[in-house]
């Protein structure tokens, strides 16, 4: 998982690791590296190729999300109550095919969900009855499949229920809100890695009856792309659809409040990712299937479409650097500062 190509964005910049956390710097600070690795025909960055300077970012505007909205984005969808007084919850979610820039002067052609990657967090609590009214906009077949507890004909997958849903058609998934806790969606048709690393994913939370403790609460989704699409590892990693993200824009907390992170890996074409946070220790709950948490640490390893919640309170102000301790990944985008303040 070594391979010199693979470090396209960085070039000579990646000297030496020890760029990575001196004085708090990003390797972004580094002298500009212009992008070697191929991309898609007419998805470059110019006559010279795209560049990596001191504060360049991409274009939110343009690409129709900021991750720093998407950090704390929570999806309700809307309500009604039903004659036996159950909550039924509905939601409307759509495929399509979107150009995203992921790095300066890189665009990557995605397939998305509401036309961001990552999708939607849809949220609910234990009991409802839901309702996801799917509407594939893109040129390619999609399906949406949730993690959970439902009947099969509602498991999104290829001949059952409504089977793969076609380009301009559209289906309802209806099911239980069951069991509490983290989940995540994702496109179920083949090429399997290939749908979910083009950006069909969200994720797909389902509070306990209780409500939790009041927190601070925010979704990172850890993924990667692929741009050279041979399914041979990725040539960026990042949390919530842009690498470098929260070096340019720290994710913002205050001291000793709850911060409860709703941590999902959907990464391809890698085996494993993890999470570390420099300065602190967090409480980590599995899957947020239990509300006892079952370490506390300050590093944790997710396998494909594992997930957790972590929480934790910082005690100092300042500048926190978080990234995934796998020193390529964090040199390749999975990285980012938590800012404290009181």
């Amino acid at each position: 998982m070594n391979d010199p190509s693979r470090r396209f964005l960085l070039g000579g910049a990646l000297a030496s690791t020890a760029g990575l956390a001196l004085a708090g710097r990003s390797l972004l600070d580094a002298s500009p590296a212009k992008a070697q690795a191929p991309v898609p025909a007419g998805h470059g960055g110019g006559a010279d190729g795209p560049t990596f300077r001191i504060g360049q970012t991409v274009d939110h505007t343009a690409n129709g999300f900021n991750p720093t909205q998407v950090l704390r984005d929570f999806d309700y969808g809307t309500t009604t109550r039903l004659p036996d007084g159950r909550t039924l919850r509905e939601w409307e979610v759509f495929a399509s095919d979107e150009d995203i820039e992921v790095a300066p002067g890189v665009t990557f052609p995605a397939w998305t969900l509401n036309a961001r990657v990552p999708g939607p967090t849809l949220r609910c609590r234990e009991g409802e009855l839901l309702r996801v009214h799917f509407r594939n906009g893109s040129e390619h077949p999609h399906t949406l499949h949730f993690h959970g507890i439902h009947p099969a004909e509602m498991d999104g997958i290829a001949g059952l229920g409504a089977g793969i849903i076609q380009p301009g058609q559209s289906t309802t998934y209806e099911f239980d809100a069951t069991p509490f806790g983290l989940h995540l969606f994702h496109c179920h048709v083949g090429p399997l890695a290939e749908h979910i690393a083009r950006g069909m994913y969200g994720t797909f939370i389902v509070d306990p009856p209780t409500p939790r403790p009041p927190a601070d609460e925010m979704v990172m989704v850890m993924h990667g792309y692929n741009t050279t699409f041979d399914g041979e590892g990725n040539q960026l990693y990042a949390v919530n659809g842009i690498p470098f993200h929260y070096m340019h824009e720290p994710v913002r907390v205050k001291r000793n409040e709850l911060v409860r992170i709703y941590l999902v890996n959907v990464l391809e074409y890698d085996p494993i990712n993890s999470f570390h946070v420099h300065g602190n220790f967090f409480d980590y709950y599995p899957t947020g299937t239990r509300l006892q948490s079952s370490e506390f640490t300050d590093t944790i390893v997710q396998g494909q479409g594992q997930r957790g919640i972590c929480e934790m309170r910082f005690p100092h102000p300042g500048k926190y650097m978080f990234h995934a301790h796998k020193t390529e990944f964090a040199e390749l985008g999975w990285m980012g500062f938590f800012e404290v303040s009181d």
